[in-house]
C-alpha cells in the first residue's frame, strides 16, 4: 500500500496544472529555540486540509469572461485511512463557504473533487 506522503505528492503533481493549482500545507508546532515558546505553522490550523490552492472558473453570463479563484482543500488519506474530526471540521467549513473540499485516497479521488 502507497503511504500517505506518496500518494499526496502524486497528487500534488497530476492536478497542478491547468486551472488548478495545490501547495502542500504542513500544520503544526514547535518551540522557538531562543524563548521556548510554542510557534505555530501551516494555513488554517489543526484540523487544515493536506494540499491547499484554488481551482480557476468563469463565470457565466452576467460576468462573461471573469474568472475566480475557487479555494481548495484536499485531505490525503491510505486507502484505510480516517479523518479526525477536526479535519471533517474543517473540510465542512470550506464547503459551507463555496470552497472545494474532500478527500482523496488517489489522483482519480483528487481529479473528481475538481471537476
Amino acid at each position: 500500500m502507497a503511504s500517505e506522503q506518496s500518494i499526496q505528492q502524486h497528487i500534488r503533481l497530476a492536478c497542478s496544472k491547468g486551472l488548478t493549482r495545490l501547495f502542500r500545507n504542513n500544520v503544526g508546532r514547535l518551540p522557538d529555540p531562543r524563548t521556548g515558546r510554542w510557534v505555530e505553522f501551516g494555513v488554517g490550523g489543526k484540523g487544515a486540509g493536506d494540499l491547499l490552492g484554488w481551482r480557476t472558473v468563469t463565470i457565466t453570463p452576467e460576468m462573461v469572461g471573469q474568472q475566480v479563484a475557487v479555494f481548495t482543500s484536499i485531505e490525503v488519506k491510505t486507502a484505510t485511512g480516517r479523518l479526525r474530526p477536526e479535519q471533517q471540521q474543517w473540510l465542512d467549513a470550506v464547503q459551507a463557504a463555496g470552497g472545494i473540499a474532500g478527500v482523496a485516497r488517489s489522483v482519480e479521488d483528487a481529479e473528481a473533487l475538481l471537476t
